[in-house]
Order: C-alpha cells, then structure tokens, then sequence
C-alpha cells in the first residue's frame, strides 16, 4: 500500500475502529461480566476514595481488550505493514498490551498483589522503549532532539536509544495514572493522539514540514493512518466508558495507549512537544511525584490524595466535573503543542 490517499485511509481507518469497538464492546462487556472481571474499588489506603467509588463496585474491567483490538485490526488493514514505523508501532503496542493483560490479570486471580510488581513491570516498559529506540537508530531514524522555540537541536546519537526508553517508560506510565475516573484517560488521549496524528501527517510531507518548519522524517506520514485508527478506537471505548461506565479499561489499555503516544512522538521526531499536547498526563504524574516527596521528606501532603484528579473529589466536585474540565484541557494543550510546533 503506498503512501497516496493518507488522509482518506487515516479517516477510513478512524471509522472502522471505532465501528469495531461499537461492535465488539457490548459482546466483550458481558463476556467480562460472565467471567466476573471486576475492578477492584477497595483502596485500603483510602477508605474515603473507596467509598466515592462503590457505585462502581461491579463493573468491569479489561475494556483494553476490545479497544487495542479495533485499534491494531483497522491500523493492519488500512496502513502499509512495509512501513518500518507502521510495524514499530504494532509491536511496541502489542507488547504493553500484552504487559497489561499480565497486570490486570494477577490483579484479578491474586487480590493480595495488587497487580505485577512494580520493578517487572517498569522494566518490560522500559524493555519496549528501549527495543524501540534501538530499531530506531540503526535503520537511520533521525537522533535529533529538536528545541521548541530555540531553533535549536542536540544530538543524541548513541543515546538515542536509552532517551527512547526514557520517553517510553515516562508516558505509558503518566497514562496510567491517569486512568481514575470514567473516561478521564482516554478522553485526554483523544486530543493528544489527535494532534500527534497531525503532526505525523505535516512531517512525513517535505512541503508540509519545511513550511512548519520542522524535520521532515520519511515515512512518518503513514503512521498518521494508525494515529487515526487509535483515536477512533479510543472514541468507540468511550462510548461505553463515559460516565457512568460500563467498562474500564484497565492497564490492558492504559498502558499501550501510553506506549502509542511515546512511539508517535519519537517518530515525529517532537518528543518534548509531548509535555505540551499532554500536559493532563504531566501534571497527573508530577501531583504523585510531589505527593511522595513531600511525605517522606517532610511527613505532609501537598495534596489530600493524589493523583490529582482524586484531590478534587475529595474537593467535592463531582466525578462528571472533573472528567469534563480535564478533557477541556487535554484540548488545549493538543492544540498550545500544535501552536508550540509552529514556533520551534
């Protein structure tokens, strides 16, 4: 499949993951319940949050199963698997599925863990990233960082690969954390991914790309078909993750979407633009940063629970608020990250 008709295939694409998802969710969503795959509420450091939360005592969870299904189906059939990026993406996708299957798994069959160990599971995360920047690198991959604003770049040559990790481990993980409320995470993910897809599609045209005035990279243009397929198959998820949700989408999703976005941005060859188009994902990582570091180096919370979308709960604001304000956020930092790649 050439390079021709991108946009049509990027929108074609959209649709039919998000069809997919309308399609297989309700079939998936009993099939969780047959089988009692069941988010776990109880927060045993917390029994406010547990208490906020039981009205959602039965749903359940997993959703990522169907969601990177339609995601990966329409991305295979609609974009050309001979594209080094298209096929780098499926794989780094596949492979934090996969990890977060293994998650939520032992969460469901082993209560007392709590999921996989922390120190596993950042460590097939960074194996991801790092499988990735390495693929990367010896096909030629630019290992330019570019600096918004300073028209300015470094070099990372040889450490290309451990940055990749890096951006990987920091971005599956900030998506994950994310995932609180009823379609907080993917409602976020939406506009970043969406931004990411545009992007894609300006640097894999020399014209576009020199007109923006950012590198152009040969080929990004047709990961903007999978950039597609996924926001699309986020917004069919969402139609059953909204509030109130029928499903979550556990770490099965949270995670490859993570690993999505990373894989884009280092394509894109706009990885710091990333702080910027998810900047929810950020400020949600920093608030459990900040509430760590406070507490155990000077025994107080900065905030009553973090993450942060938590802290407004306990706030008062309800559940419905929260996700709205968040998800109108997301949109403008995708669009301060467009404006930001437009000035670098």
């Amino acid at each position: 499949m050439g390079a021709e008709f991108t946009t049509l295939r990027a929108g074609a694409a959209a649709f039919v993951a998000f069809a997919l998802c309308l399609l297989a969710g309700p079939r998936v969503i009993r099939w969780l319940q047959s089988r009692r795959i069941r988010e776990d509420i109880t927060k045993k450091d917390s029994k406010r949050l547990t208490e906020i939360h039981s009205t959602k005592k039965d749903t359940p969870t997993m959703g990522g199963l169907f969601m990177v299904a339609a995601a990966l189906a329409a991305t295979a059939a609609l974009s050309s698997l001979a594209n080094l990026y298209v096929l780098a993406t499926l794989g780094t996708v596949t492979v934090l599925w996969a990890v977060g299957y293994a998650d939520d798994w032992i969460k469901l069959h082993h209560p007392k863990k709590h999921g996989m160990a922390g120190k596993p599971k950042l460590a097939f995360q960074c194996a991801a990233g790092l499988g990735l920047g390495l693929l990367l690198w010896k096909t030629g991959h630019p290992t330019t960082l570019a600096i918004p604003f300073a028209h300015a770049s470094i070099e990372l040559g040889a450490l290309y690969p451990a940055f990749a990790m890096l951006v990987m481990a920091a971005t599956s993980n900030a998506v994950n954390l994310t995932d609180g409320l009823d379609g907080l995470a993917s409602g976020c993910f939406v506009a970043a991914c969406l931004a990411y897809t545009i992007i894609l599609y300006v640097a894999g045209r020399p014209d576009f790309a020199a007109h923006v005035g950012i590198p152009y990279v040969r080929g990004a243009g047709e990961l903007a078909v999978a950039g597609a397929a996924l926001t699309g198959a986020t917004l069919g998820f969402m139609w059953f993750n909204c509030h109130p949700a029928q499903v979550f989408m556990g770490n099965t999703g949270s995670l490859p979407l993570g690993g999505a976005l990373a894989t884009m941005a280092l394509v894109s060859k706009q990885e710091l633009v990333l702080l910027v188009i998810g900047a929810v994902f950020v400020v949600e990582t920093l608030s459990v940063i900040i509430q760590v570091v406070s507490f155990k180096t000077r025994g107080t919370r900065v905030f009553k629970i973090a993450p942060i979308h938590h802290h407004f709960q306990f706030e008062g604001l309800p559940e419905p608020k929260i996700t709205a304000r968040f998800w109108i956020m997301g949109a403008i930092s995708a669009l301060a990250g467009l404006a930001v790649m437009k000035a670098g």
